[in-house]
């Protein structure tokens, strides 16, 4: 079968691109995306090499070019993590994230609607629940915690959840959502935390650490995430959310520590800088529904992932220093220049 995945040139789209392609051979991917900032084309190379791979660049927001790319390609499942994703950011713009998270969603779903698309699944995030206390290690976010976003970022990603349950209760559209904790890993944009220190330890930079570090965050291999989209995708009931975490739970100091450790850099390099605005406390999923209904469970130890991060990280210097240099967003042109 054809599965279209939105944002397949992101962090998170590029691994679950190659996963499809290794775990299911059978079917085609196609990727559509805009190849905005954090878009990188670079991260797709190998899997252009594939013939059953297509890479269609767009905005999910057009209307015209995604009804264009439905008509040609006819998936069968879309997956979309097409979406503008960084905190900081949303502050800085929150009516981009708006248009991309929520109206593009909405473009998205009203193609798979007219084209009769067998599962349309939403990629979310643990960040639409708020944050826990600090002092109850107990609490955890289950798919019945209530919405309590913090940021324009959470808050636009929210929206596109409600829509999604909207339009499978009154057009009975075939959707799933799944909302995962902080994802780490290879292809993962430098601005992030994990390869933020990654990259700048290695430059023996210092490393800004927001307020005093003490923010819990549940940090799941994106490997062990694309696993758990592509059972619920396939097996996954309709209309139901699904938690995805992965019983990872670190301070953002402890993450920094042990990059530093991994690379034999030491702490001194670390500097604290001013916390930013409604800077959530503390994410916890209880993955419980998915290993119930689905037999998910995360493969991937912090400790082991961050072995395998920091060393991908090593061995594709290139690709996160075109980033660095603004080189990538050149990538596309002069792959497709002259097509």
């Amino acid at each position: 079968m054809t599965i279209l995945v939105t944002g397949g040139a992101g962090f998170i789209g590029s691994n679950f691109v190659y996963y499809e392609l290794n775990k299911h051979p059978e079917d085609r991917v196609v990727c559509l995306d805009a190849l905005t900032y954090a878009g990188n084309l670079e991260s797709l190379e190998e899997a252009m090499k594939n013939p059953q791979f297509r890479f269609v660049r767009g905005d999910i927001t057009d209307r015209a070019a995604v009804e264009k790319l439905f008509e040609e390609e006819r998936p069968e499942i879309v997956v979309n993590f097409a979406a503008e994703s960084h905190v900081d950011r949303s502050v800085e713009d929150p009516g981009l994230f708006i248009r991309t998270n929520v109206l593009g969603t909405q473009t998205m779903m009203d193609a798979s609607r007219k084209y009769g698309v067998k599962r349309y699944h939403q990629v979310s995030t643990d960040e639409v629940y708020g944050d826990l206390p600090l002092d109850r290690p107990d609490l955890f976010f289950t798919e019945e915690t209530h919405l309590h976003t913090s940021s324009p970022y959470s808050a636009s990603k929210a929206g596109a959840d409600l829509l999604v349950l909207a339009y499978a209760r009154t057009f009975g559209l075939p959707v799933s959502i799944t909302r995962c904790s902080n994802n780490y890993g290879p292809y993962h944009f430098p601005e992030k935390l994990i390869p933020l220190m990654i990259t700048r330890a290695l430059a023996d930079e210092s490393l800004p650490v927001y307020g005093n570090g003490l923010n819990v965050r549940d940090w799941l291999y994106v490997e062990d995430h694309c696993a758990a989209i592509d059972l619920v995708m396939r097996r996954g009931r309709e209309g139901e959310v699904y938690n995805v975490g992965g019983h990872n739970e670190r301070t953002n100091l402890d993450v920094v520590k042990t990059v530093l450790r991994e690379l034999g850099k030491p702490e001194s390099l670390i500097t604290y800088v001013k916390d930013r605005p409604g800077h959530d406390r503390r994410y916890a999923i209880d993955p419980t529904k998915i290993h119930n209904e689905l037999g998910w469970l995360p493969e991937t130890t912090f400790d082991e992932g961050i072995h395998r991060t920091v060393q991908w990280y090593l061995d594709h210097q290139d690709w996160w220093k075109h980033i660095l240099a603004g080189e990538y967003q050149n990538y596309y042109e002069h792959m497709y220049g002259n097509r």
